[in-house]
């Protein structure tokens, strides 16, 4: 069972923290959390954190000076003034335990993510069920090469940041809005981005209606002064902004009257290049480094962000051909018998579908996919919908389901989904045994993507690669 989020707000958390000097992070290994961590830190405050591996991700951390513990206890949070935890904690994690009895105040980490914003002119929070990491990833590319000085919060690292966040002036804040139990409700967007709608974290959203609403409530948070920047191709999307009172910026390929187009859209070696229309006339050419339509759509997202915090667009067609990828999206990794491998946390029927596609598109024989499952109920609730995005593999390799914070009662499992998809799909509990089958089976005429939001990375340990 997950843990909550908090909603205490900006101005009450600024009151909190007043006179604080340790800061406590339940989870600290996780992308964002480290983040904040390191902001924290870099702001003057004693910093410790707990997780449960130690990762390169944490190592770096006490690099910088910040304790890090690889146990939950209740003595890691002593002596903290606040408490920062991610809602993927369970209820009787020791430190949050010790933290409520001892009246140490305990906030989540989009709540707390909320108050850092506070004092940034530009606050621009990418959105959406698939491509926030990218797309913020994009954002960051083309402000820092246009020197605008960003700060950014990811969910990825970039090579642009040497990380997955960066601390620049005060100007421009980009960072990505999660809406996982409602966490990007707590952000204060100034342009709030809308990639994509569609069913997604069922554990938590019962309908497309409590989506819908979610969505809406996050463009709202922008006010009357700001901006919702919308995928207009999408039609639950613009569901989400019908009651919209600020102002709306548009982009897309199909719909002609988007604000931001795409038109005259090809592809080279699987990688887009197109014009972009702004308000239909010409705006700039453009040439991605990163390969699928899917990326054309992140692609407008970003133009428009930069846009609206006046970068000229020179600098954003620059940026954007200038992005190579984030990591773990598309994540070239090395070669495997001359094939390529790629390292992707797609975990969506529709992510795995769109790069899948792309992948298609960059003139391969074969694409090889090792795909592990996240969460029993995303894998059965979406079972139909991964049988299908699946049919853009010409080999499919299942591991066994990433549980993450459930447990095993949905009736589905990896061998069960692979006999769905069909002949070209398997299931490979054993990752010695998958690296020999891709060892005697893939030729340099084929491409490998090793794809999944949990630790199916660890395939790479057993992977010969140059």
């Amino acid at each position: 069972m997950a843990t909550p989020n908090t909603h205490y707000g900006a101005a009450a958390i600024a009151k909190m923290i007043d006179g604080a000097k340790h800061i406590h992070f339940i989870g600290v290994g996780g992308v964002m959390m480290s983040s904040l961590a390191l902001i924290t830190h870099q702001r003057g405050y004693s910093v410790s954190g707990t997780d449960r591996s130690r990762t390169a991700v944490t190592e770096s951390l006490e690099a910088a000076g910040i304790r890090v513990l690889y146990e939950h206890d209740a003595a890691a949070a002593e002596g903290a003034d606040m408490v920062v935890y991610t809602v993927a904690i369970s209820p009787e994690n020791p430190e949050y335990a010790y933290a409520g009895k001892e009246g140490i105040p305990c906030v989540s980490r989009a709540d707390y993510l909320g108050y850092i914003m506070m004092g940034y002119v530009h606050r621009v929070g990418i959105a959406g069920m698939h491509g926030k990491s990218t797309c913020t990833s994009m954002c960051a590319q083309i402000f820092v090469d246009a020197g605008a000085d960003p700060t950014v919060l990811s969910g990825a690292t970039t090579a642009c940041l040497g990380g997955a966040y960066r601390i620049g002036g005060k100007q421009n804040f980009i960072f990505e809005a999660c809406e996982y139990m409602d966490s990007f409700l707590d952000f204060n967007p100034g342009i709030a981005v809308i990639l994509n709608v569609e069913m997604e974290h069922v554990d938590y959203f019962k309908s497309m209606e409590q989506i819908r609403t979610s969505f809406g409530k996050y463009a709202d948070l922008t006010g009357e002064s700001g901006f919702a920047v919308v995928n207009c191709d999408d039609s639950e999307v613009m569901a989400s902004v019908e009651q919209y009172l600020g102002g709306i910026v548009t982009f897309g390929i199909e719909n002609e009257y988007a604000t931001f187009r795409a038109i005259n859209l090809t592809y080279e070696g699987g990688y887009p290049a197109f014009d972009i229309l702004l308000d239909g006339e010409f705006f700039s050419h453009i040439a991605l480094s990163v390969p699928g339509k899917h990326n054309v759509y992140n692609a407008l997202a970003a133009a428009a962000c930069a846009h609206l915090c006046g970068i000229c667009s020179e600098d954003i067609a620059h940026g954007l051909h200038a992005f190579g990828g984030a990591g773990r999206r598309m994540e070239y990794k090395g070669r495997l018998n001359g094939a390529p491998v790629y390292d992707d946390y797609g975990h969506h029927p529709t992510e795995v579908a769109a790069t899948l596609q792309g992948m298609g598109q960059m003139g391969f024989e074969r694409v090889f996919c090792v795909f592990q499952p996240h969460t029993y109920s995303r894998t059965a609730q979406l079972a139909d919908a991964f049988v299908k995005a699946f049919a853009a593999a010409d080999r499919v390799i299942l591991v066994d389901i990433y549980a993450a914070r459930e447990k095993d009662s949905k009736g589905i499992s990896s061998a069960k989904l692979a006999s769905r998809i069909g002949s070209h799909a398997r299931y490979v509990p054993d990752y010695d045994k998958i690296a020999a089958m891709l060892q005697d089976e893939v030729s340099e005429r084929d491409v490998v993507v090793i794809m999944g939001a949990g630790d199916v990375y660890r395939l790479f340990e057993h992977l010969k690669l140059n």
